[in-house]
């Protein structure tokens, strides 16, 4: 698989560009048809709001991560690892300030800011909802609160499929009076445990700018 390939597959599901469509059968059973000519039913499990658990590991930058990205739009910042990532002002997805790349894989990133507090709870529900637009078969995989450099984050992990390519989601959001944030990493469904330590070592450096 070419990395742009997956790069502008994931930046069109977060435009909310719709590549699948959901429709219902003369018996009112709800179903999501594919480009290929496939179909399954839709599953609402996941659409039932659980209580969502609380990881009480505490989570900070690593100390590799030297380079301080800092947002033009909310007083937050990303510490990166500057040999590991490289990253850019966002061109492809113009509601992003920054696209990020893992500088050895097919692993990349992407931080989206706006000045409107929204509860982490409508957050979530909100991203959920967004990504169905373009891959109505997305699920939430994984879900619990974090405190990330003292910040409290909802980390989401969400799998989904679109134009044939499976791939998952992982990433922080936060929110707070001055905005909110979603620091999302992203890969296809089977690099993802092998970049899962990436992932991990990149959205910790979420940080709060005074």
């Amino acid at each position: 698989m070419k990395k742009i390939s997956l790069l502008i597959i994931c930046l069109i599901t977060i435009s909310v560009t719709k590549a699948q469509q959901k429709a219902v059968t003369e018996t009112g059973i709800e179903v999501i048809l594919y480009d290929d000519a496939t179909w399954q039913y839709v599953d609402h499990k996941d659409e039932k709001v659980s209580e969502i658990p609380t990881n009480r590991k505490k989570f900070n930058k690593d100390d590799e991560s030297s380079f301080l990205l800092k947002s033009n739009k909310l007083n937050i910042g990303i510490w990166i690892n500057p040999k590991l990532w490289s990253f850019k002002k966002a061109t492809t997805n113009t509601e992003a300030e920054y696209e990020l790349q893992l500088k050895y894989g097919d692993l990349y990133g992407m931080i989206l800011t706006e000045k409107v507090e929204i509860p982490l709870e409508a957050l979530r529900s909100i991203a959920l909802e967004n990504g169905k637009e373009s891959a109505p078969d997305l699920k939430i995989m994984k879900e619990e609160y974090r405190t990330v450099n003292g910040l409290k984050v909802l980390l989401l992990q969400m799998n989904g499929t679109m134009q044939g390519i499976k791939f998952s989601y992982y990433g922080y959001y936060f929110t707070s009076v001055n905005g909110t944030v979603q620091f999302i990493t992203y890969t296809s469904q089977n690099l993802l445990k092998e970049y899962t330590k990436h992932c991990e070592l990149l959205l910790n450096g979420l940080v709060e700018i005074d």
